[in-house]
């Protein structure tokens, strides 16, 4: 673990940029989509291949390992910065996946073929109340468990307001974000996250709330070495 994962850096939260610091961090992760082609392949009666087969298994398969097939890059790259980054307080997920309609999952729990159909059904549309009421019940039960000194930081886009909106009502001015995302793409965020996880270097964050949400598409990210490409998720 590197020294400023164990020590933190830079001064506490001002409502400016700042480096990782030691307080409680929790990560939301933006879902995978449940009715593109690789969902339809997933859910399809007649799929053979493993994922699809324990999937249809009453104790399910973890959502983390289902969204990571479904989105590929962009879901692998949440998945594996949140675990590398996570700090949350005792009894607290450290990583939870938004969902059309369960609200706040964390990304260990098993989910179904019916639970996958069910995301599929319902918009993620701030104004639908099938997905903005559970969300916003486990936003508030996840503020309450966490106390007020924990960070959590939103792994998906700000561009819009159907994650923002909802969580900045409970979070406030907890809820973060990496700049770095601003400007990027689904697949260029995906590869960043993922690099930062696999080199043990933290994004720096931003408080969503008043931040620039939009800007021009940033350099693309240099060709990682070929020792760091080799390695697993």
């Amino acid at each position: 673990m590197s020294s400023s994962r164990r020590a933190g850096h830079g001064a506490p939260f001002l409502g400016i940029s700042y480096a990782p610091s030691v307080r409680s961090r929790i990560f939301l992760l933006s879902p995978a989509g449940c009715s593109g082609k690789r969902a339809e392949l997933l859910l399809r009666e007649g799929a053979r291949f493993d994922l699809a087969l324990r999937l249809r298994e009453p104790q399910g398969v973890a959502l983390g390992e289902v969204f990571a097939f479904l989105s590929g890059l962009y879901f692998r790259g949440k998945l594996a910065y949140a675990r590398a980054f996570a700090r949350p307080p005792e009894g607290t997920p450290g990583a939870l996946v938004i969902t059309s309609n369960a609200g706040l999952v964390p990304t260990q729990r098993p989910v179904t073929v019916e639970a996958l159909r069910g995301y599929s059904q319902v918009a993620i549309d701030a104004a639908e109340p099938r997905y903005r009421r559970p969300l916003l019940r486990d936003a508030s039960r996840l503020a309450r468990l966490a106390g007020p000194g924990a960070e959590v930081v939103l792994l998906g886009s700000i561009a819009t307001g159907k994650y923002v909106e909802p969580l900045l009502e409970v979070f406030g001015p907890r809820l973060l974000f990496p700049p770095e995302f601003v400007g990027r793409g689904d697949m260029s965020r995906g590869g960043l996250l993922l690099r930062h996880a696999r080199e043990g270097r933290e994004l720096s964050y931003l408080p969503v709330g008043g931040s620039v949400r939009h800007g021009p598409r940033p350099p693309r990210l240099p060709r990682a070495p070929r020792s760091t490409r080799e390695l697993g998720p």
